[in-house]
């Protein structure tokens, strides 16, 4: 297994094997993205009022006087409350106009309902199951449990996935999607509606995951990296956009509910195309699999293949047969620092970029502009990563540019309030920024991992991703006590990711580690004046203190 790249290396790396693969690949990519934040159209909450019921008869006018004014930053109707209606019947029936002072009289709840704005919404969860004022905790509290269903998704996925297998496990999960989608838009009532958007989130990140381990292990060379940091990360995005457009155009939840199911359904015919990782088959010591499908790759692309590929089967056939578990990512030292370093970037990356999209709707403008433009920066932020990825240091690339975007969200601490336009642009050069270390820890991640425990590896992450996420939602909560405390979080998490990830070993042009022997060891925080090296003993000590003996000397 130590030599596996160099055994296949005769396939080339774009061929018209790779050609089919990677493009079946990136369309299996389009469900996962498009489903992604589902959550913000569905559960959006457009403006309403408390409802005045005909049968008090009162004239509109004093139906818009007797709901007051909050003025909190800029005036604007109370939402949870109202005037007591027969004060306001009797003060209308006295003659006098609405201009009237009503500040003076007791308010009441909604306890008629609510009127709800159909300026960009027809109909959401938020305002078909009443959402708000004293159930509005019921909001963040459904994307938790979205977000926590992919937690769920990404750790039993994972193991799945390296016990029976990348195609198997990938096709389960956009069944699984797709299925609970059409589901969730019969949903009667908002318990149903939890329960069945828990399993949609299982389904939605774990194909993501599978999708990009199964293209690292079966392209080589620049068509991985072209695949991993480039083409699959801004197909997922012109999926993620494309749901704004149609939430735009479809504004009935239940309707964009059963849209967002025909992308993965479309899918389930590429069972037949896509092929399992031939890496991961020799990693469980199927070796006959394993050739066989190297050879029809090779038949594919015109090349010859040699007469025994994997020489060294019958000596490992035995030890790749051994199954590893999410456990064994803690055994030793060295993957357990990696690991635990890895899960808080991941959490705390996700965590960012999932509450700068939430918080979108807080800015000026169109909540549908606003979510677009946050969805298209990351377009030449992937491409930006496809650049640094085939010249640069992983580890470099990822601190320089989640730094930037740290920066960015801090500076809006000092930009005026009445320049929202400034506010916007920077917002968006923190998501690019984020996204840039996002799309390069999502390559490193998977280059730091050994195949035979690769897609527990990648899911771990995937699930502390998850639960930054679900973590998100409260994130706007936060601007109750602070306006600017949401971007402070945001940007402090991101410096801290930049920080752990010094310690990170950098995998630049190294070939991908097959055994959790053959993984980079971790970087030791040096000082300056201290030396490179540690010498593990006395003789090395004495060498090092010498030097070299200069036996002779030239003119060069």
């Amino acid at each position: 297994m130590q030599d596996y790249e160099k055994s296949v290396w005769f396939l080339g790396t774009w061929g018209r094997f790779q050609r089919r693969v990677f493009v079946l690949l990136c369309l299996m990519a389009v469900p996962c993205g498009y489903n992604l934040l589902s959550i913000i159209f569905l559960l959006a909450t457009p403006p309403h009022h408390c409802h005045v019921p005909a049968h008090w008869n009162i004239s509109q006018d004093w139906i818009q006087a007797s709901i007051p004014v909050q003025v909190t930053g800029k005036p604007e109707r109370s939402g949870c409350s109202r005037y007591q209606l027969d004060r306001v019947q009797n003060l209308s029936w006295g003659g006098s106009g609405p201009e009237a002072v009503l500040s003076t009289l007791p308010q009441e709840d909604c306890k008629d309902g609510w009127i709800y704005s159909n300026e960009h919404y027809q109909s959401t969860i938020a305002t078909e199951f009443d959402l708000v004022c004293g159930d509005s905790w019921k909001q963040p509290f459904t994307s938790v449990v979205y977000f926590l269903g992919g937690l769920c998704g990404c750790f039993i996925s994972g193991q799945l996935s390296d016990r029976f297998g990348r195609k198997p496990v990938v096709f389960g999960a956009t069944v699984v999607l797709s299925v609970f989608s059409c589901a969730v838009a019969s949903a009667p009532s908002w318990p149903v509606f939890l329960g069945l958007y828990f399993v949609m989130g299982m389904g939605q990140i774990a194909c993501y995951i599978i999708v990009f381990v199964l293209g690292s292990e079966i392209l080589l060379g620049s068509s991985r990296v072209l695949f991993s940091t480039l083409f699959l990360p801004c197909v997922s995005v012109l999926s993620v956009s494309l749901l704004p457009v149609t939430a735009y155009l479809v504004r009935d939840w239940r309707h964009l509910s059963l849209i967002m199911a025909v992308p993965g359904l479309a899918c389930i015919p590429l069972w037949w195309q896509v092929p399992e990782s031939p890496r991961w088959l020799a990693s469980r010591g199927r070796w006959a699999e394993a050739e066989l499908l190297l050879r029809s790759a090779a038949l594919e692309n015109g090349v010859k293949p040699p007469h025994s590929i994997f020489h060294s089967a019958g000596v490992e056939e035995e030890a790749s047969k051994k199954s590893l578990s999410f456990l064994d990512l803690l055994r030793t030292s060295n993957i357990r620092y990696i690991s635990l370093i890895l899960w808080v970037v991941w959490f705390s990356l996700s965590l960012s970029t999932i509450g700068l999209s939430f918080n979108m709707s807080n800015l000026y403008g169109s909540p549908h502009l606003n979510y677009f433009l946050a969805t298209v920066v990351e377009i030449p932020a992937y491409i930006t990563s496809w650049l640094l990825a085939s010249r640069f240091s992983r580890r470099l690339s990822f601190m320089g540019f989640t730094l930037l975007g740290a920066l960015a969200l801090h500076l809006i601490l000092v930009t005026p309030s009445d320049l929202p336009a400034i506010t916007l642009s920077l917002v968006l050069l923190g998501k690019y920024g984020i996204t840039v270390g996002i799309a390069m820890s999502y390559m490193h991640t998977g280059e730091l991992s050994p195949t035979v425990i690769r897609n527990t590896a990648m899911s771990s992450c995937a699930t502390f991703s998850r639960l930054g996420c679900s973590v998100s939602p409260y994130l706007m909560q936060l601007a109750a006590f602070n306006e600017f405390l949401p971007w402070i979080v945001v940007g402090s998490l991101s410096l801290l990711s930049v920080l752990l990830y010094v310690f990170l070993p950098d995998t630049f042009r190294k070939p991908l580690p097959d055994t959790i022997e053959e993984m980079g060891r971790i970087q030791r925080l040096r000082w300056p004046w201290t030396s490179s090296s540690s010498p593990k003993d006395g003789k090395s000590i004495m060498n090092e203190a010498i030097g070299p003996e200069i036996l002779c000397t030239t003119h060069l």
